[in-house]
């Protein structure tokens, strides 16, 4: 039997808090031996979820302890890639490392030298989403072949986090980067293909305008269209609002081809449902074929309890599962370096765009992927 992944746990802020819940549900599969958390109130936050862990007061600390067998990332985004590179140096253990793995354009040749020997993980949730995920399995038998995607979401402002760190540019990468780069994911997974070109509209319209941080205004967007052209002649679109958490579904996807459209409506968290409105919505699978006519719409409840351990409908469960899987041998690195590096990219090109008001070819990136980043960064099973 193979024994249970003993986690090493980096940052316990709201996404880290997720995992932890998340973990919990994993009875036999993992537990948490050890965190770093370096900030008070999420570290007695964290005890809470995770009484039996240790708590290491650094990163190096952490890796000595023999205990940990894996790690998870969730510490802010500009810090990812230094942990990285302090693991690979160390102890380089399989890790799950929340997205992005870079946050500026400058970083990007530091991957290759990162060269992971152990399963490497970048997390996007949103592939794990159970309405996401059925859009996923059905797009290509239900549409004939995507040549349009349509990406939305309408969501509340960016909430508050440590230190305020992701109120700033340099901090987070930028909300193209920090927010969306599960779109572009999602994109290129969905079109099983990579972009060419990208073409961009964005700025900062309503939120944090008013907010001041050491006489510093935060620079974050709230909204943009981004355009998207994928080699095989696919064409993608997000269009995001992130002032519009008045909505009744949070994301809506759709993708289109010559046999028809399938589409999935994604609720936000729960926990955000006004409760004077009674229960949340459901998500729903939809599919319009073009002939006969007759759309369908199928629900896909997410578990409750699921529900109740994280603001991703479920699919953190279900990505660790994956990622479990994959360190024991047992199932392939679903999302690598390599995928982690496109999101990223595509997401800078994207505010290139909106900032330049020019189209931006990915072969022209000063930080496009070489064969050999490629090669060194697709993933170990």
């Amino acid at each position: 039997m193979t024994p249970p992944l003993r986690y090493g746990i980096i940052g316990c802020g709201m996404m880290g808090q997720e995992h932890l819940r998340n973990i919990a549900l994993m009875a036999g599969q993992a537990e948490v031996a050890a965190i770093f958390e370096p900030d008070p109130a999420m570290r007695a936050l964290a005890q809470q979820i995770a009484p039996e862990a240790a708590f290491h007061d650094s990163l190096q600390a952490l890796l000595a302890d023999p205990r940990v067998t894996a790690l998870v990332i969730a510490s802010p985004n500009h810090l990812h890639l230094p942990q990285l590179a302090e693991i690979r140096a160390t102890r380089p253990l399989p890790v799950l490392v929340e997205k992005p793995i870079f946050t500026g354009p400058g970083q990007a040749a530091q991957l290759q030298a990162l060269d992971w020997p152990a399963p490497f993980w970048v997390a996007m949730e949103y592939r794990y989403m159970p309405p996401v995920a059925a859009l996923i399995r059905e797009a290509e038998r239900l549409t004939g072949g995507v040549r349009m995607l349509t990406i939305r979401e309408h969501r509340f402002p960016f909430l508050p986090k440590v230190g305020d760190w992701n109120r700033f540019n340099a901090n987070s990468g930028g909300t193209l980067v920090e927010k969306c780069c599960h779109f572009f994911d999602l994109m290129r997974l969905i079109l099983r293909d990579d972009p060419v070109r990208v073409m961009a509209s964005g700025g900062q319209a309503v939120n944090h305008l008013d907010e001041s941080y050491a006489g510093r205004v935060p620079d974050i967007w709230d909204h943009a269209y981004v355009i998207v052209d994928f080699a095989r002649g696919a064409r993608a679109m997000l269009e995001l609002c992130m002032f519009a958490e008045g909505s009744r579904y949070q994301e809506e996807i759709s993708a289109v081809g010559p046999a028809g459209k399938v589409e999935c409506l994604v609720p936000g968290p729960a926990r955000f449902w006004p409760a004077h409105l009674g229960a949340p919505p459901v998500a729903q699978l939809i599919s319009s074929p073009r002939a006969p006519k007759g759309p369908e719409a199928v629900d896909i409840p997410v578990d409750p309890t699921l529900l109740a351990a994280g603001d991703h409908n479920g699919a953190t469960f279900y990505q660790h599962q994956r990622f479990a899987a994959a360190v024991a041998g047992d199932g392939p690195v679903e999302v690598s370096l390599h995928d982690g590096w496109w999101a990223v990219a595509m997401g800078m090109a994207a505010q290139h765009s909106a900032a330049t008001g020019q189209a931006v070819e990915i072969g022209a990136l000063p930080f496009a992927p070489t064969a050999e980043i490629i090669a060194a960064n697709s993933g170990a099973a």
